[in-house]
């Protein structure tokens, strides 16, 4: 019951802050696509595992970017609104972000 309410709020985000998700999603899609080809090339470990955290900090800095627009904009409309139940969905998506 709970996932069917959270799938069915949507964030209205707009042509810039979504190309710029893009952008930054496509760049780690690259990342990813890079350790492929070095694995298929046979690779030293050391320069695949510096990769795989060049893309571990890419995600962690995509994530922080998407949590600071919901706290600014998805957090601070429902508190407006008197929805307080944002407060119990903000604990449990800190506690799943820190996991």
């Amino acid at each position: 019951m709970e996932n069917e309410k959270c799938c069915n709020k949507k964030t209205h985000r707009s042509t810039e802050e979504k190309k710029l998700i893009t952008n930054r999603l496509s760049r780690i899609e690259g990342q990813v696509k890079g350790i492929k080809k070095m694995i298929e090339e046979d690779k030293y470990c050391n320069d695949i595992l510096i990769q795989l955290s060049a893309i571990e900090n890419s995600i962690k800095s995509l994530s922080n970017h998407i949590l600071e627009n919901h706290l600014y904009s998805c957090v601070t409309n429902d508190l407006e609104k008197g929805n307080l139940e944002i407060i119990d969905e903000l604990i449990r998506l800190f506690k799943k972000f820190n996991k």
